[in-house]
């Protein structure tokens, strides 16, 4: 078997992970309408709130639908009928979605005792919906969210923030949808699936305070860049974000460990023995790629067939340089060089990629690399050292035609890591 197979495999088994995350058919599958209610308002925000809305549109008669509000990235964003539809940007918010968050604002208070407000919640949702307390701007908010995205903080570090400086997030729309009933359907792109974390728990109650808000800035050491105004805020607010909220349900109908799962049948079925690789991964891109490699040397010594190592996650990446990319690019080319260094047995494919189609700022999904990526960059005349140190894994893989480019998926459940290995004989 040649690389080029290996990659197509790869390609193959990443794509079926993204099919288990249809947000269409997710909703379709759990969305069961039994409510006594008088009318059912749709509010649908992050990167699969297009499809979501309109599976729900399909199952609500038209009799009992209310008020429909899509709000996603732009790159997802499609015209629905009978749905307002605004696209907005991702990761960092702009001035569309706090727009859009005013608007679903809005139509959570107008909604009555006896009706329903069918909540559609995917990846992303954070940064499209951002609607900042009155004491701080939305440029203010920004540049909180770009210092804990530079440095390196978690996603449930980075909720946690926003929470606090919502007036959306940690239940506080669920508290406004109040008195009428609250049903969420969750996509989760957490690692774990904790409903408060994902799109920063909106109808779920938050268990953080103002306090661990305060020490995550402090610990990152941003603290003294963040702005004055959410310094104050933070240190000086009194009412918590809602610790208990009635009337509300929530299902979960997707997740990265059933995208992991249906990429395991693919695998197996393509005739790869799988190996589960350490899951959920997390960490370093660049320290967790050098981790893999070692791993799976050690677990091929003096073994022969085909073997795909599986898993998914979410690896964060700390800017050293201004270069171009996302954590999955830079896990890629970290895992080339890794396995040139550690001379990685066999034929070999990698890949990383974001179930969105989206890594980082770039138009890149992640990369899928192999034996020959580094010759190739060599060839081209790239120094992937030195464009790795400057966090501009886009153009060293782009130099090697070892981008993976999907375009917006429609969905969001984190990433997947897959690396299929060929040994013809045992070393």
């Amino acid at each position: 078997m040649n690389v080029e197979t290996l990659r197509e495999n790869a390609i193959q088994i990443f794509y079926a992970g993204i099919a288990a995350a249809n947000p269409y058919e997710a909703v379709k599958k759990h969305f069961v309408l039994n409510e006594n209610v008088s009318k059912i308002h749709i509010i649908a925000f992050g990167k699969a709130a297009c499809a979501m809305a309109t599976a729900a549109q399909e199952i609500i008669p038209a009799t009992l639908l209310g008020d429909a509000i899509a709000v996603t990235n732009y790159e997802n964003q499609i015209a629905l009928e009978n749905v307002e539809v605004i696209g907005a940007s991702h990761p960092l918010p702009d001035l569309a979605g706090f727009n859009a968050a005013k608007r679903i604002a809005q139509m959570a208070k107008n909604a009555k005792s006896g009706e329903l407000v069918l909540v559609l919640i995917s990846g992303g949702g954070s940064a499209l919906c951002p609607y900042p307390v009155d004491a701080i701007t939305l440029e203010e908010k920004i540049t909180t969210t770009n210092l804990l995205l530079a440095c390196g903080a978690t996603i449930r570090e980075i909720n946690c923030v926003r929470k606090h400086l919502s007036q959306l997030k940690g239940g506080n729309l669920a508290k406004l949808i109040a008195p009428a009933k609250c049903h969420a359907l969750i996509l989760s792109d957490v690692l774990g699936d904790d409903l408060s974390v994902i799109a920063s728990g909106t109808t779920v109650p938050d268990e953080s305070t103002f306090a661990d808000a305060v020490m995550i800035l402090k610990a990152k050491n941003v603290w003294n860049d963040a702005p004055q105004s959410v310094r104050l805020y933070l240190e000086q607010a009194i009412l918590e974000t809602p610790k208990i909220i009635e009337n509300t349900t929530h299902v979960l109908v997707g997740s990265n460990a059933m995208s992991v799962e249906a990429a395991v049948k693919v695998a197996q079925s393509l005739g790869y023995e799988v190996i589960r690789y350490d899951y959920p991964l997390c960490g370093e891109a660049r320290d967790v790629a050098e981790d893999f490699v070692v791993a799976a040397q050690r677990a091929l010594k003096n073994r022969s067939g085909r073997f795909a190592f599986i898993t998914g996650g979410e690896t964060t990446v700390t800017l050293r340089g201004n270069g171009k990319g996302g954590r999955n690019q830079e896990m890629a080319l970290a895992f080339a060089i890794a396995a040139k260094k550690y001379e990685l047995t066999g034929e070999w494919t990698f890949l990383s990629g974001g179930t969105d189609g989206i890594d980082g700022v770039s138009p890149a999904a992640g990369g899928v690399v192999d034996n020959n990526t580094l010759q190739h960059m060599k060839n081209a005349g790239v120094d992937f050292i030195a464009l790795l140190e400057n966090n501009d894994s886009y153009t060293a893989l782009k130099s090697s035609n070892n981008l993976l480019m999907t375009g917006a998926t429609g969905t969001n459940v984190a990433d997947l890591q897959i690396l299929l290995i060929q040994i013809e004989t045992n070393s």
